[in-house]
C-alpha cells in the first residue's frame, strides 16, 4: 500500500484556489507564485477581464477549458465562478520525499478532518509554532481551497504540508521510519502536560465527529490528552491542535 504514498500528484506541489475573487487576489499578490490560470470557457465579464489582465501583468499562463472540466479540477461545483489558479506552495513536498531527506523532527497528522475551517486553522497554528511538518492527505481531509486558506488567513500557502494518498499510509511510513505516533485523545489517560514530550515524534489529531480512524490506530503508539475543567468535555480540534502545538514549541 505504501506505493499510493509515494503517488505523485500535482496537489504536491499547489494549492488550488477558486472563484472569480480568490483568484485576482492571488494575482495580485507578489509575494505569490502563480503557476497558471484555467477560465471556463462561457466567463465573461469585468471580473474575467481583471484576471485576464493581472494574468497578463505577471506573464501567467491562461488556459481555457470547459466549464464541466473547471468544476472536476477544481472539486467544487457551487463556487468555482468558472475559474481557478494553481498557486505554488514552497513549502510543500511528499510526504515521502520529507521522510527521505532526514529534516523531519515534529509532525502532525490530520486524520478525517474534514472541516476547512479546522485544517486553515491548523495549518496557521503549526506553522507558527514552528512544527516541521503538517501531513494533509488527499484523502479524508478537507481539501486546501479558498475555504482553508482564508481559515489560514494566507498561512496556507507558506504552510509545511506534506502530502500523501490516506492518513493510514502515512501513519505506516511514519512508523517505518522510527517516529512514535502519539494521538492526541480526551479519553487517553495521561496528559498531556505530565510527560517529556520526544523531540522526534508525528502526532495525530483525529476527526471532529469520529475521531482517530481505525487504519491509522493500527500505527499508534501511544495516546495524550489536555485536561479539562469547568465541566467542558473536550476543545474543537483546531483549539486542541494550538494546545498541542505551542507545548511542543515549549518542550524545544
Amino acid at each position: 500500500m505504501l506505493h499510493l504514498v509515494d503517488a505523485s500528484s500535482p496537489k504536491d506541489r499547489f494549492v488550488t484556489v477558486f472563484g472569480r475573487k480568490p483568484v485576482l487576489e492571488a494575482l495580485v499578490d507578489r509575494s505569490l507564485r502563480v503557476d497558471k490560470v484555467i477560465l471556463a470557457d462561457n466567463a465573461r465579464g469585468t471580473p474575467v477581464r481583471d484576471i485576464l489582465d493581472a494574468a497578463s501583468a505577471r506573464s501567467v499562463r491562461v488556459e481555457r477549458a470547459s466549464a464541466h472540466r473547471v468544476k472536476v479540477l477544481a472539486g467544487n461545483g457551487k463556487q468555482d465562478q468558472g475559474v481557478l489558479a494553481d498557486v505554488v506552495a514552497p513549502r510543500m513536498r511528499r510526504l515521502s520525499d520529507a521522510l527521505a531527506s532526514g529534516t523531519l523532527s515534529t509532525v502532525l497528522l490530520l486524520d478525517g478532518i474534514t472541516t476547512p475551517a479546522n485544517v486553515g486553522m491548523i495549518l496557521r497554528t503549526a506553522t507558527a509554532a514552528g512544527i516541521d511538518g503538517i501531513v494533509v492527505p488527499r484523502r479524508g481531509v478537507a481539501s486546501l481551497d479558498p475555504l482553508v486558506v482564508k481559515a489560514s488567513a494566507g498561512v496556507a500557502f507558506h504552510a509545511p504540508v506534506l502530502r500523501c494518498y490516506t492518513a493510514g499510509e502515512a501513519a505506516s511510513a511514519l512508523r517505518a521510519a522510527g517516529f512514535p505516533l502519539l494521538a492526541l485523545e480526551g479519553s487517553a489517560r495521561t496528559s498531556l502536560f505530565s510527560v517529556d514530550l520526544p523531540r522526534r515524534a508525528a502526532y495525530v489529531l483525529g476527526g471532529e465527529t469520529g475521531g482517530v480512524g481505525d487504519e491509522v490506530r493500527a500505527s499508534v503508539t501511544g495516546s495524550l490528552s489536555i485536561p479539562m475543567s469547568g465541566g467542558v468535555e473536550s476543545l474543537n480540534v483546531a483549539s486542541a491542535a494550538a494546545v498541542l502545538c505551542f507545548e511542543i514549541a515549549r518542550h524545544r
